[in-house]
């Protein structure tokens, strides 16, 4: 596992009660790289410790384009039978 060094200023500026820090830190850089495509949805997913229909609607909620790929058409398709 990969840690992220946040400086403790900022982490404690944040206006985001601390029991929830982590998580949303978390579900916002899953978005936000995945909205760059620089993650796969499910990777992004993964990222944000969300289930694909919560992730779905993050992603709605934020306006950001969905990328659907070949790849990921086919593994819906595998999942749907």
């Amino acid at each position: 596992m990969a840690t992220i060094e946040i400086d403790e200023e900022v982490y404690e500026a944040l206006q985001i009660p601390e029991k929830d820090r982590s998580q949303t830190m978390k579900q916002e850089l899953a978005v936000s790289l995945y909205a760059q495509d620089v993650l796969s949805f499910g990777k992004a997913r993964a990222l944000a410790e969300l289930s694909k229909r919560e992730f779905h609607e993050l992603l709605g909620e934020r306006e950001v384009p969905r990328h659907y790929t070949e790849a990921e058409l086919a593994e819906d398709l595998e999942y749907a039978k």
